[in-house]
This record gives C-alpha cells, structure tokens and sequence, in this order.
C-alpha cells in the first residue's frame, strides 16, 4: 500500500510540474528546442531546478541501506552503452524534435484534452507493443 502511495504522489507531482511548466505544450518544448532560431531558454530553468532538487536527494537516499517502499535499489549499469540504447535514444530524440511530445508530457496532456495528445500516445503505444513484439525472447 505504502509503494502504491508513493508511486500516486510522484506521479501527480511529476504531472503537476509537467503543467506548471508548460511542458505539456508542444511549442513551447519546440521553441526549447530551437536554439538556432527564437530560442526559449525558459525550460532550462524547469531543468535546472529539477537537478537543483535531486542532487541533495539523491546524496541523502543512497546513503540509506536500503529503499523505503521496496527491498534493494535498483539502478541500470553504470557503463553499459551500446547499439540498441544509442539507436533508442536517437529515435527518441529525433521524435521529440518533431513532434515536442515527450511519453511523460504527452500523457499528462491527455488530462486537459490536448489533440495532439491522443494521436502521439497512440503511435508511441503501438511502436511500444511493435518493439515488443520485434524483440520478445523465444523459447
């Protein structure tokens, strides 16, 4: 009960940010990303803020011996970058470039009715549930 708790509070916090933000708003995400033209510097500052928060959180909760809702942290390898996660996070970059959806914005848009929105979610699920079934292990 206490994990489920924990995921409904960051979650609403992380959608609230996302809407206090504006990231929610494809243009403004896009007008982030246009640096060679009327750039907006001001999610640099959401960036910066969110470091700001996790860099002292980060510290105090590692220093634990372990997680509060859970038995072990868990935590990807710190040097494994390979084909797959460069491809990944090209695909997700150029995505995000043309469209200014991002997977946790664009679901938080879902809750005020944004168009866009629902066509983004269902091209992102369906290329989720492609990369699925491309991918799953055979017996």
């Amino acid at each position: 009960m206490a994990l489920a708790l924990s995921a409904l509070l960051c979650g609403t916090l992380f959608g609230l940010g996302l809407y206090v933000s504006q990231m929610i708003n494809p243009g403004k995400v896009l007008g982030f990303l246009d640096v060679a033209g009327q750039w907006d510097p001001s999610l640099l500052l959401v960036m910066a803020s969110a470091l700001g928060a996790l860099m002292p959180l980060q510290w105090f909760i590692l220093k634990r011996s372990k997680p509060v809702c859970t038995d072990s942290f868990q935590a990807p390898a710190p040097n494994l970058i390979d084909g797959r996660l460069i491809a990944g996070a090209a695909l997700f970059g150029i995505g995000w470039g043309l469209s200014g959806f991002c997977p946790g914005p664009a679901f938080s848009g879902l809750i005020y009715g944004l168009q866009g929105n629902w066509v983004f979610v269902g091209a992102m699920l369906f290329g989720m549930w492609l990369f699925h079934i491309l991918h799953r292990t055979k017996p």
